[in-house]
């Protein structure tokens, strides 16, 4: 879900009287910070429990998957049933109309799998025809022209054919009954709905089964999702792709000028990837390859691994000021090399080389922001979201991303069937000869990117940062809090965020030729600000995208876990 994420309006009100206090010359304090000393932004304790523990951006859906665990499911089934449940409960961040990624730590083999469960664009498409449909414009976010594949259910059979415990009948049957029975809306989901609403009123099938949009606590019943969600549940990954789900969708999205094919759904695979890493602070960061973004992340940790970030400490000038010239390189980067290794491959080892990281941080001048940022030059070496976390008390843990993109996907729900599908095609490049240019068949740039920290060959952390193009950057901030200012996991989530704007994109879209804009939280003291504009940086003067954070740690010498969760969204961490 790249929809903007903003904290709720209890913790924008907090925030915002805190920085009156903490900025104003008085040494008030917030009675709600009396309790936490030093650390005025913490909502919560750490969730900390043994057996288990699931953390997800809403109630309903870490319950569900809690239970899996005391009933005797893994890591692996708690993240399917927290998925699907998060699909009914949550439409406007994913649902199986779109696509989905994890990381996922096997305990007995103590070793990370990364799983790419994205689907590919129509083979009946060509890029010759998507132009002539689109007059040459950007594809569009909304209708036909940008749906692809959805690679969620085969994703979830992909992931319990390896690792798997019970039944996926078992582990769809909560999201079954509350689609079936109903559920009350949450505040930011009720809020998100509305919006959607407002921009996909019209598109096929998304009038009669999405209108109107629920208020806060209102009743859903979402009767026709509940019979599809059986029908999988009943005839596996088949009934969605080879089946009667598979002949409703592809007959509907034929009707309204799309597409999609039934050779395109019965030939998809999700795919096993080796996940990427790099060293941070004596910690191994893992991603997942490109089509997705995730080499971001790590590159720009290879860059600040070049600074003393503790010395400069939390919130500082310094601190938001490399992070940001880190993000303006990486991101040349990630547009000029992340798409579907199939067609494009990218030279990883080369982009993700110490050298190169060393030679990219040498680019960032410490006084002054970068305007225009080209791509580096690797030398050649030789060799709309939710996210959720789950751990079981075995040590088996699971990062899983999932979502339709732009909150609601492309509006389009075909054949009564209760989902939407994504649009995910809209992030391919119309230009000719470039990675992510589109081709039939072809799978397209991804945002959504799942996250692991391992040390020693110990398993730490499994975690993500929704949020579009700002989770590299989410990411980033999330491992710098932890790991260089020393905070606890529910700290580094809660602290105020920043986030650039502006970077060259996969798409084609250059990079702002000014630079960009920096969108910040409340929180941060106003000398910091104006240092920072002083040194080049321009402030946005709207609201950003600041994601939602889900995460779980683990203590190897003592297997106790450790749950976190956004407050900028509905949802909580939970352990037994």
């Amino acid at each position: 879900m790249v929809a903007p994420s903003l904290p709720c309006s209890r913790l924008r009100a907090r925030r915002a009287a805190l920085a009156a206090l903490l900025f104003a010359g008085t040494s008030a304090v917030p009675v709600a910070a009396q309790d936490r000393p030093g650390r005025p932004w913490l909502t919560r304790s750490e969730v900390i429990a043994r057996n288990g523990m699931v953390a997800t951006s809403q109630p309903l859906a870490t319950q569900a998957a809690l239970d899996v665990l005391r009933r005797g499911g893994n890591a692996v089934d708690a993240a399917i049933c927290a998925n699907a449940v998060l699909g009914v409960v949550e439409p406007v961040g994913c649902g199986i109309g779109g696509d989905l990624f994890a990381l996922v730590w096997d305990a007995k083999e103590k070793r990370l799998h990364g799983l790419n469960g994205s689907g590919r664009s129509p083979r009946a498409l060509t890029l010759a025809r998507l132009r002539e449909l689109t007059g040459g414009k950007p594809i569009p976010p909304r209708g036909v022209l940008p749906i692809s594949v959805p690679g969620c259910v085969d994703g979830w059979f992909a992931l319990h054919g390896r690792l798997g415990r019970m039944p996926m009948a078992a582990l769809l049957a909560p999201a079954i009954a509350y689609a079936r029975e109903g559920f009350p809306c949450s505040e930011l989901v009720a809020q998100a709905w509305q919006a959607s609403a407002r921009s996909l009123a019209g598109q096929p099938g998304f009038d009669a089964q999405f209108l109107p949009a629920p208020r806060t606590g209102e009743w859903v019943v979402r009767a026709n999702l509940a019979a599809t969600l059986d029908l999988i549940a009943k005839g596996g990954r088949d009934a969605f792709y080879s089946g009667v789900i598979a002949a409703r969708m592809v007959d509907d999205l034929a009707r309204h000028g799309g597409f999609l094919r039934r050779d395109d759904l019965a030939d998809h695979r999700s795919e096993w990837v080796a996940p990427l890493s790099t060293r941070y602070r004596g910690h191994d960061v893992w991603e997942l390859p490109p089509n997705g973004q995730g080499l971001a992340a790590l590159q720009m940790l290879s860059m600040l691994e070049q600074f003393d970030l503790a010395a400069a400490g939390y919130g500082s000038a310094d601190h938001l000021h490399l992070v940001v010239e880190a993000k303006k390189l990486a991101f040349a980067d990630r547009a000029r090399h992340c798409a579907d290794p199939a067609f494009a491959p990218a030279p990883l080892a080369a982009l993700l080389a110490p050298d190169y990281a060393a030679a990219q941080a040498a680019r960032i001048d410490r006084a002054r922001a970068a305007s225009a940022v080209e791509p580096g030059v690797p030398l050649p070496v030789s060799r709309d979201t939710v996210t959720l976390a789950t751990a079981d008390r075995d040590g088996n843990m699971v990062a899983l991303i999932q979502s339709n993109f732009r909150g609601m996907g492309s509006g389009v729900a075909p054949g009564e069937l209760g989902f939407i599908l994504q649009d995910r095609g809209e992030l391919f490049d119309l230009a000719d000869d470039r990675p992510n240019t589109y081709a039939p068949g072809k799978r397209p740039f991804h945002t959504i990117i799942p996250a692991f920290v391992t040390r020693d060959g110990e398993a730490l952390l499994a975690f993500g940062v929704m949020g579009g193009d700002f989770q590299p950057q989410g990411h980033v901030e999330l491992l710098v809090n932890w790991l260089d200012f020393g905070m606890s996991l529910q700290e580094a989530c809660d602290a105020p965020r920043f986030a650039h704007e502006g970077s060259a994109d996969p798409t084609g879209s250059a990079a702002a030729a000014d630079g960009g804009r920096i969108a910040v939280e409340d929180g941060f003291a106003p000398e910091v600000l104006a240092e920072l504009e002083r040194r080049g940086h321009r402030l946005a003067a709207v609201k950003g995208i600041f994601g939602g954070f889900q995460g779980i740690r683990r203590d190897p010498a003592t297997g106790t876990l450790f749950g976190a969760s956004d407050p900028r969204k509905d949802g909580h961490a939970a352990g037994f």
